[in-house]
């Protein structure tokens, strides 16, 4: 099975052992990060540094000034790596090992672009705005994300892409010393802190809109005193229950529309920039409400536009049923072991692995990577 491992530029620049190293372990390929969010990461093989801080999300290309200039909404270059192009120099060198390259890019996800422009962001219904999560349902994030998915992706050296957050995000988010979690919120609640009420979405739930944001405090408050979620087996059906039918109905037809339009935006955009035989590949989940970094899709109609997903080993089989000839099901397989990962094992219903991370990953953890991919 064709595998391939996720990396950031610093894991290869600066150190001339790791294209080989990862290319031995029987990869097929890389999927290097080109726009990013921000991080702390442990690097434990370079000879240079263990631990590279990344405060903000950013471009680990030259962004071309000419395609943003006078916009609010633009990528910030990094500046904690040397050199102005990281990621073409690991992109380069990683190709020289032969290994193929996919750009690695993170959309409607940005702490940094959230805190400049709030008004692009995710408003909850009690008027409160996700620096994090820019609105998909604002054209002007749509024409952002677009423009950085075409910009981003097809960058010198690379053979396909694969774009995170290319749908909604939502509450949940990986904050530092974050202090949400006193109230546990189940699927149902994830989903009503994750609906947004902005002027564009407000807009888009037609004249329901104002009844969808009282429905929608009404039915936290008992969330928020500690009340379980209703006992139903179906997330779907609690949201219905907690809504009712009809509100559930208007804000996932809204959703779903904006999702569409943003998935439509950015695979055409890197259709047009992109050479033949390039692969775009989107990050996603085939539960279609949900949100966050692999965001809900309507699988069987994206799987129409894009070459194929990128999922979370455990869904692979919710998706299966929607595989058209032609498109991939990509396994998100976790591998370090520290982060709750583990040996990694083939996954039936996947058509290729991607190895979450080899940049982090332990030399215990590769060693079972590279038991996989060579079997005896």
């Amino acid at each position: 099975m064709r595998a391939s491992a996720f990396l950031y530029p610093w894991d290869v620049t600066g150190d001339p052992a790791a294209p080989e190293l990862l290319a031995g372990l029987g990869l097929h390929g890389a999927t290097l990060a080109a726009a990013y969010h921000s991080t702390r990461a442990l690097t434990p093989r370079h000879p240079a540094r263990r631990i590279v801080t990344a405060p903000h999300s950013a471009a680990y290309y030259p962004p071309d000034p000419a395609r943003w200039h006078g916009r609010a909404l633009r990528p910030t270059a990094q500046h904690w790596l040397d050199g102005a192009d990281p990621f073409g120099e690991a992109a380069t060198a990683l190709a020289a090992a032969g290994l193929d390259v996919h750009s690695w890019v993170v959309l409607a996800h940005n702490s940094r672009l959230g805190d400049e422009n709030p008004r692009c962001t995710v408003r909850n219904a009690y008027g409160e705005h996700y620096p994090w999560a820019p609105c998909i349902a604002q054209p002007e994030v749509v024409e952002y994300c677009a423009d950085l998915a075409a910009e981003a992706a097809v960058r010198p050296g690379t053979t396909g892409t694969e774009l995170e957050s290319c749908g909604w995000y939502g509450l949940t988010h990986l904050h530092a010393h974050d202090k949400i979690g006193g109230v546990p919120l189940g699927p149902a609640g994830q989903f009503l802190m994750s609906l947004c009420f902005c002027p564009a979405c407000r807009t888009g739930y037609g004249p329901d809109a104002a009844a969808l944001h009282a429905a929608t405090r009404t039915a936290l408050e008992p969330l928020w005193r500690g009340a379980p979620e209703p006992d139903l087996p179906e997330e779907w059906a609690r949201i219905e229950h907690l809504l009712g039918a009809d509100l559930a109905a208007t804000a996932r037809t809204h959703r779903l529309a904006a999702a569409r339009r943003l998935q439509a935006a950015a695979v055409a955009a890197v259709r047009a920039a992109a050479p033949p035989g390039f692969r775009i590949l989107l990050h996603a989940d085939p539960v279609p409400h949900r949100s966050g970094p692999n965001p809900g899709v309507e699988a069987d109609w994206l799987l129409g536009l894009a070459d194929g997903l990128v999922l979370p080993h455990h869904l692979l089989p919710l998706a299966a049923p929607h595989r058209r000839p032609g498109t991939v099901l990509a396994a998100n397989r976790p591998v370090v072991a520290a982060l709750g990962g583990g040996p990694p094992q083939d996954v039936p219903d996947a058509d290729e692995l991607r190895l979450y991370h080899a940049g982090l990953a332990s030399d215990t953890d590769l060693a079972a990577v590279r038991h996989l991919l060579n079997p005896p």
